[in-house]
């Protein structure tokens, strides 16, 4: 057996166990990022309600809006969240007789 230089064999252990950390800073660092950018779009979802509060004050009706393409962006959501938990429920229903019935 070849003999092993003690700091030599550390310092190479430490090479590579800073390119592991390195992978999971980087890891981090992007999910920090989207925990910002959710925090930014929340906050721009706000202001574009309030946005659309005041224009409906100012005088534009919610039928103006929309034939400029400006819906309320919250009724587009909820929708959406209507149509996909709709199949959701039904299957989770059929399942539950189905279950029952067994």
């Amino acid at each position: 057996m070849a003999n092993l230089d003690i700091e030599q064999t550390r310092n190479q252990a430490r090479a590579l166990l800073d390119s592991r950390i390195e992978s999971v800073t980087a890891l981090v660092r992007s999910r920090q990022r989207i925990t910002e950018l959710r925090d930014q779009l929340v906050a721009a979802e706000r202001d574009d309600k309030r946005a659309y509060v005041q224009a409906t004050k100012d005088g534009w009706s919610a039928d103006e809006l929309k034939k400029l393409g400006l819906e309320p962006a919250a009724v587009k959501r909820r929708r959406a969240a209507k149509r996909s938990a709709v199949p959701d429920q039904d299957s989770g229903h059929e399942t539950a007789t189905s279950i029952g019935e067994q």
